[in-house]
């Protein structure tokens, strides 16, 4: 039998990402839809993050529609120990993994037959090791979990809520903000440092076009805006603090397509909202800011929803820290 030691502490703050971390040691619960597994219906096997511990099979994945992945069991139900978890004025059953004690998320008795369970997972838990690839990475033995026919087709769970939330037992603790300001590099090198801000990510939103790249979003045809995924924790730094105090301040928002030697609409100033909670906070933040003054021209911020972000390409994320003095031209103003 395989063993799956955890790391130390020190390991793990450097192996995970600051979202993996605050999930699998802290409880944190991610965001619905702005993870990474939630509509993954590729084949293949889903392991602790922490240690590689076997845990879930694409076999047993379904559609929730929480907006988290959701699966009808466990490979092995020993691998994965629940908890009764009094927290959020809720009573629910708290799942973790065996070898690693890692938080993975809830377990629910609303899923699909012959089960009838909803295991609720934070994909910041989970690493996913496709079909094509057990062998490779050590989990040949598990490959007749996959032989013959498909598993079943995703099937909708009608008793679970169709955006997630407290009404189908899951609560998101941590929230995202996509918001775009001119060039990404400099917004991310300001808004990485925040206290309460736990990860950022660089990449594309508001465009038309599918699959963008920075070859094609620079060309200013596509539609996108170079922007930065916000993951922050309400409870340290709210987003209306996150929008005033700092978004507002870091980049000029009366220009409408262009910051600084920067010019064309993938570098214009918007908020693209994922709930009418955050559309309503944006239009109220930038009235205020509008009318305090501080800015002699009309903002001219687009407050738009939010739909497909595509993560920008690997050099791109955390250019200003891997280039110190690199180009920006974001700065707090008073």
């Amino acid at each position: 039998m395989a063993k799956y030691p955890k790391p130390s502490d020190e390991e793990l703050r450097r192996k995970l990402s600051p979202v993996q971390y605050r999930v699998t040691q802290t409880d944190a619960t991610e965001p619905p839809f702005h993870n990474e597994f939630w509509d993954n219906h590729a084949d293949g096997l889903y392991v602790d993050v922490v240690t590689g511990e076997p845990l879930f099979s694409s076999r047993d994945k379904f559609e929730s529609g929480t907006g988290w992945p959701s699966f009808s069991r466990p490979i092995d139900k020993a691998s994965v120990v629940a908890r009764t978890d009094r927290a959020h004025g809720m009573v629910r059953t708290e799942v973790r993994s065996r070898e690693g004690d890692s938080h993975l998320g809830h377990v629910f008795e609303d899923g699909p037959a012959p089960t009838g369970l909803r295991f609720c997972i934070n994909s910041a838990s989970l690493r996913f090791v496709p079909v094509a690839e057990l062998d490779a990475a050590g989990y040949g033995e598990l490959k007749p979990l996959f032989a013959g026919a498909p598993g079943p087709a995703p099937v909708a769970d009608a008793n679970a809520c169709a955006v997630g939330g407290p009404e189908a037992g899951c609560v998101a603790t941590l929230e995202t903000a996509v918001l775009a300001g001119g060039c990404f590099w400099g917004v991310e090198d300001i808004l990485r440092k925040v206290p309460g801000v736990v990860d950022t990510e660089v990449g594309y939103a508001g465009g038309t076009t599918a699959a963008p790249t920075y070859e094609h979003v620079k060309t200013g045809r596509t539609g996108h805006a170079e922007s930065i995924r916000v993951t922050f924790d309400p409870a340290q730094l709210s987003y209306a603090d996150l929008l005033e105090k700092w978004y507002f301040r870091l980049h000029d928002p009366t220009t409408k397509n262009r910051q600084g030697n920067d010019v064309g609409t993938q570098y214009r100033s918007a908020i693209f909202y994922s709930s009418e909670e955050q559309k309503r906070v944006a239009e109220e933040v930038k009235a205020r800011v509008d009318a305090s003054g501080k800015w002699k021209r009309p903002i001219v911020t687009e407050i738009v929803a939010a739909g497909p972000f595509t993560p920008a390409e690997g050099y791109h994320q955390d250019y200003l820290e891997k280039h110190p003095g690199g180009y920006t031209c974001h700065f707090m103003r008073d």
